[in-house]
């Protein structure tokens, strides 16, 4: 009788990252939703669960028209890689002088293959940062992940001020084009003006015209709001 745990290869891994993420919402993750993620055939993502539900020991609770979610063997397993992606994101950009907007894919080719020795060093190396350079919150050595208290900017309203603390994206031509406009983690904004009409919000960086910005923009934009005590100088946790 088999008592030994099976091994997580790449593509496990993938999608056992990818159901943390759709799930942090509370909710189970569609098939389709998971396809889409994945960029491969539904029927494909279908198979894989059924797999995994069965695993040893079992890595998602599947029920067939009700969606996935991640067992506490998935989610650890998920945490781990999740912290793996997130401290090679960090370490890349740091040490080696990678973009923001450069180090996802790299961070996703390494992400399986550091040994948990690298990822201690690479912690401490960088002072065990609590953030990714895309704002996103790195689980700790323990595999816990801090509730993340950001808001979306498209939930600000004129007269606020906030900072930028996370971006919801990976692409690189939409990261391009938020560094062009010094909309990076750490930049202070002043909300100028919001349409109730179209939901388009205008911001400003000091010192620089405003922007407008959709939904699609603001949406994956995540802020802190900053008190006038606060706004002189505040430094985002790396």
């Amino acid at each position: 009788m088999e008592t030994g745990k099976q091994p997580l290869t790449p593509s496990i891994q993938d999608y056992l990252k990818h159901i943390f993420s759709l799930t942090e919402n509370g909710q189970p993750a569609s098939t389709n939703a998971l396809a889409e993620r994945l960029g491969i055939a539904a029927a494909s993502v279908t198979g894989m669960l059924q797999k995994l539900a069965v695993y040893n020991p079992p890595l998602v609770d599947y029920r067939k028209h009700q969606g996935v979610t991640l067992t506490a063997e998935g989610r650890h397993a998920a945490l781990e890689v999740i912290r793996h992606h997130r401290l090679l994101e960090a370490w890349l950009v740091s040490s080696l002088g990678y973009s923001w907007e450069e180090v996802h894919e790299e961070a996703c080719r390494l992400e399986h293959v550091i040994s948990e020795d690298l990822e201690a060093r690479i912690a401490a190396a960088l002072g065990n940062p609590k953030r990714d350079p895309h704002g996103h919150l790195i689980p700790d050595a323990n595999l816990v992940l801090p509730v993340d208290e950001t808001l979306p900017l498209s939930g600000m309203r004129p007269g606020q001020r906030v900072v930028i603390v996370r971006v919801a994206e990976e692409d690189a031509d939409f990261l391009h084009i938020l560094t062009q406009r010094g909309l990076v983690p750490g930049t202070q904004l002043n909300i100028i003006d919001y349409s109730p009409y179209d939901h388009n919000l205008t911001v400003q960086v000091d010192g620089e015209a405003p922007i407008v910005f959709g939904m699609a923009v603001t949406f994956k934009i995540f802020v802190e709001v900053v008190g006038e005590e606060e706004a002189a100088g505040i430094v985002i946790s790396q």
